[in-house]
C-alpha cells in the first residue's frame, strides 16, 4: 500500500505539472512582441516572479489533491481537479497564444470557482488540503486583479 500512495503521488504530481508545460510552450511561442507591447498596470510583478511561483503552487496543489485522494479514494473530486487543471492550463494559450485579454479573464474566474468548490470539498476531508490550497487561491485572485486591470488598459 505505500509504494501505491507514494506512485500515486508521483503520477498527480506527473499530471498536474503538464499544465505548466502546456502553458509555458505557449508563453514562450507567441508571447512577445506582444506583450511588451501592451499597457501592464504598476502593480505587475517582473516575468520572473511567475516560473518559481507557480512550480511551487502547483507541487502543492498536487500534494492536496494527493492528501484527499488517500485518505477518501474519491474519484469524483479527482476528476474536478483534472477538469480544474484543464482550464488552468487553457489560461496562457487564451491569454499568451490567442491574446484574447477578455476570454483569459473568464477563464480565470471558472478557474477561482474550480478553487472554491475544490477548498469547499477538501475541509470535508483534509484540512491541510485546505490550507495547501490557500496560497492558490491567493496567487490567482491576485492574477485574476492584474488580468482585469491589463483587460482594462488594453
Amino acid at each position: 500500500m505505500t509504494k501505491n500512495k507514494y506512485l500515486s503521488l508521483i503520477l498527480i504530481i506527473s499530471i498536474t505539472f503538464i499544465a505548466p508545460t502546456i502553458g509555458s510552450y505557449a508563453t514562450s511561442a507567441f508571447k512577445e512582441p506582444w506583450y511588451s507591447q501592451i499597457i501592464l498596470p504598476s502593480f505587475n510583478p517582473p516575468s520572473w516572479v511567475f516560473a518559481p511561483v507557480w512550480s511551487i503552487l502547483y507541487f502543492m496543489m498536487s500534494v492536496a489533491i494527493w492528501r484527499v485522494w488517500v485518505n477518501n479514494f474519491d474519484k469524483e473530486i479527482l476528476k474536478l481537479y483534472f477538469v480544474h487543471l484543464f482550464f488552468n492550463s487553457t489560461w496562457s494559450i487564451v491569454f499568451f497564444g490567442f491574446h484574447q485579454i477578455g476570454l483569459a479573464l473568464l477563464n480565470l474566474v471558472i478557474i477561482l470557482i474550480f478553487i472554491l468548490i475544490l477548498m469547499k470539498k477538501f475541509f470535508k476531508i483534509d484540512k491541510i488540503s485546505l490550507y495547501l490550497m490557500v496560497p492558490y487561491l491567493a496567487w490567482s485572485s491576485y492574477a485574476l486583479l492584474l488580468n482585469s486591470f491589463i483587460y482594462a488598459l488594453n
